[in-house]
């Protein structure tokens, strides 16, 4: 060197004897941190205030102006918190982001946040600074000197977080003495600063050590420097060769040396019993060592005897200031957010939550990729919609042939006076228009579409038409994975009946009377699904293996769940025509809709989360649930209610063999001949009671009621 710090005649000797001050670590944390800790919060932590293990990055000052922060990244937090593991690893070897471990203690209100006991939090981290020392971790990891603690509240609902820093030191008791501080460009000779810049340089640019914060100085009597790390303190013990102790500083104050200084003294001090102590501030410009900037300075250090008492909490300070006070920061994210994504947030938030306590087995990601098809725009329509979206359902396609009239918008929510106006918009349209307003991230598809329906015969110039509108039907269900049966006429719901057994496909159906309501879930279909089911099948001993195969997939042989017309002893008619204005119209009770549909939606999240889905047995609410695998309680079949008695009762049907829309009979016809058994169905009121059999029933049924009345007859003439 030049000349002793210790002698040195430059301006700062005069400031020999005083007290040594350090420039605090100043704070940065990334948007991003925040966001990866909400979603943490939400999808994992949920009311777990365990301390988190995460890592802040730092690099030596570069700018004469500007010092550089502690900062926190997306990635500062682990993958897996329940690991309680370090996540630095994957960040090693960036010289501009040198990993400093720190813990994160994240309250579950803002009540515990102000409850935190923060000075027990400081000497806890000091005594874990302490303890490295002395076991020599600090040799291994000289990053652990710089440990920092973060305490927080996020306010999920606000997008607003509480956090407050702090950087523990260790309270040197006396204070270190700074005999000298001066640039390093005064403290040494030209080979040797071309020597040192030359060595820093190439410390910098190593992967092994760009991210190593403190490190030796070596400097040889040849003048030529080294860096090494700390564990080769003993290798720098050779007469003639003179030792500095350096740090990335990340101060860039021309007068101050930087915080990581006050524990890097400690260390020197308790571990290598030296009390006089020449330290290096390095700081860079443009990425290489400035030693116009970075400084050379020389301490008197004496650490409390106490220290080396092993049960020893030393004094630390370092809680990080505001304004120069002692306070909390405060961030709200939301108004710098996407609005919508801010949307998609808010809406999961409930969802997320109903995991932290009640249902941990809620599936989001199943509810969110879950394509449902709703039958009819109308008042269920637009109800069992929002129930959906409430529920985190994101794809929702809507069919309906009509058109928005005045008399909807009160009863139908997803409609306004606007879409009543010149002749009506198309229901199906406006509805899902509507729910893209309300929630823009909704995949929602309007489609106008007439069901051709039973009973209601078709002219023979329209018939090509009407089975383009079947086959339209037939792929939209095909494409679905639950389709529900909203419409207002019993023939509407034939068709998608018939198509949901074909492909197996989870049908839910809604209906409702004047002051009570059906919501009822369809059973499987008889003969499994087909990948391609316009394909005819003529070969019938197939169709009975497939019968066989598909009443002991849910485990209870012959139990197939019934469908909505399995209870129905005559095929589904035109009940449209010769109605009063009261009957043309759905006249119900307003209260009903809402409560239909709730419980639609509700009957699909219990389907789509129980083990065999469309297979599960009906249960009726009677039946204790000992299973606490089924959090979500009972899956019945049917749900009948009446608003007069306010009472609700759950009832299993099972299929027919005679019924219309999902019999064996049914469906293998529909296989084997197509869109030409359709067409025969909707033109022939009784193809379908004389192809299931119900005809010969009703017929049977007469002859019974006849017999029956002549032997009564006779009995009463004797």
């Amino acid at each position: 060197m030049a000349e002793s710090p210790s002698t040195s005649s430059s301006p700062s000797s005069e400031r020999a004897g005083k007290i040594l001050q350090f420039a605090p670590f100043q704070s940065l944390v990334d948007d991003g941190f925040w966001r990866r800790l909400s979603s943490l919060k939400l999808d994992t932590l949920g009311i777990d205030q365990s301390p988190i293990p995460i890592t802040g990055f730092y690099a030596p000052c570069s700018h004469a102006q500007v010092s550089n922060h502690m900062t926190l990244l997306a990635e500062s937090l682990p993958h897996d918190p329940s690991l309680r593991s370090s996540p630095t690893e994957m960040t090693r070897g960036n010289r501009n982001k040198c990993p400093v471990p720190g813990i994160l203690y994240n309250t579950n209100t803002l009540e515990s946040f102000h409850a935190l006991d923060r000075e027990s939090l400081l000497k806890a981290e000091a005594k874990k600074i302490l303890e490295d020392i002395f076991s020599g971790k600090v040799e291994e990891d000289s990053a652990s000197l710089s440990r920092f603690l973060l305490i927080s509240f996020a306010d999920l609902k606000k997008w607003s977080f509480r956090y407050w820093f702090a950087f523990p030191a260790l309270v040197l008791d006396p204070p270190a003495t700074l005999l000298n501080l001066q640039p390093a460009l005064e403290a040494f000779n030209l080979e040797e600063a071309e020597s040192l810049s030359a060595a820093c340089n190439e410390w910098r640019n190593s992967s092994l050590t760009a991210d190593i914060p403190f490190f030796l100085v070596s400097f040889a009597s040849s003048s030529h420097v080294t860096l090494r790390p700390l564990k080769d303190w003993e290798a720098c013990q050779v007469d003639g060769q003179k030792l500095l102790f350096g740090f990335y500083d990340p101060c860039h104050l021309p007068n101050n040396p930087g915080w990581p200084l006050r524990n890097f003294l400690a260390f020197i001090s308790l571990r290598w019993n030296m009390e006089k102590i020449c330290f290096l501030c390095y700081r860079e410009k443009h990425g290489l060592a400035d030693l116009g900037l970075s400084l050379v300075g020389e301490a008197l250090v004496s650490p409390p005897q106490a220290w080396r008492d092993p049960q020893c909490v030393p004094k630390a300070v370092g809680w990080e200031l505001k304004r120069g006070k002692l306070a909390y920061r405060t961030i709200n994210l939301a108004e710098s957010m996407d609005p919508e994504r801010l949307a998609v947030s808010a809406a999961d938030l409930n969802l997320k939550l109903m995991r932290w306590r009640t249902l941990p087995s809620l599936n989001l990601n199943v509810l969110a990729g879950v394509r449902c098809l709703l039958l009819g725009a109308g008042t269920l329509g637009c109800q069992v919609a929002r129930m959906l979206m409430a529920w985190g359902v994101r794809k929702i396609t809507l069919l309906d042939s009509g058109r928005v009239a005045m008399s909807n918008p009160v009863r139908q929510s997803l409609y306004t006076f606007e879409d009543c106006l010149n002749g009506g918009d198309l229901k199906a349209v406006a509805a899902a228009r509507s729910l893209k307003h309300i929630f823009p991230a909704v995949e929602a598809e309007g489609i106008k579409l007439a069901i051709p329906m039973p009973g209601h015969p078709v002219p023979a110039h329209e018939a090509d038409g009407v089975l383009d509108d079947c086959k339209h039907l037939q792929s939209l269900v095909a494409s679905h994975d639950v389709i529900f049966l909203l419409t207002d006429t019993r023939e509407s719901r034939w068709l998608p009946t018939l198509f949901c057994a074909n492909l197996n496909k989870i049908a839910i159906t809604a209906a409702l009377g004047f002051d009570s309501y059906l919501v009822m879930r369809h059973g499987a279909g008889p003969l499994g699904c087909m990948s391609d089911s316009s394909n005819k099948v003529e070969d019938m001993s197939t169709v009975v293996a497939q019968v066989e195969t598909s009443l002991t997939i849910g485990g209870d042989k012959g139990q197939r769940l019934g469908c909505y017309f399995c209870n129905d002893v005559v095929a589904p008619i035109d009940s449209t025509s010769n109605r009063t204005l009261d009957q043309q119209c759905t006249v119900t009770r307003p209260g009903l809709a809402p409560i239909a549909s709730a419980l639609a939606a509700e009957l699909l999240v219990g389907i789509l989360h129980h083990p065999n889905r469309i297979h599960a047995p009906g249960e009726i609410a009677t039946s204790i649930m000992s299973n606490s695998e089924q959090p979500f309680g009972i899956l019945p079949h049917q749900i009948r209610g009446s608003i007069p008695q306010f009472s609700q009762m759950t009832l299993v049907g099972y299929s027919s063999n005679s019924c219309t829309a999902c019999s064996t009979t049914v469906v293998s016809e529909y296989r084997r001949r197509g869109m030409e058994f359709i067409l025969q169905a909707i033109n022939q009121p009784t193809y379908l009671e004389d192809l299931t059999g119900l005809t010969e029933l009703m017929k049977s049924a007469s002859s019974f009621k006849l017999d029956w009345d002549n032997e009564t007859d006779d009995d009463a003439d004797v």
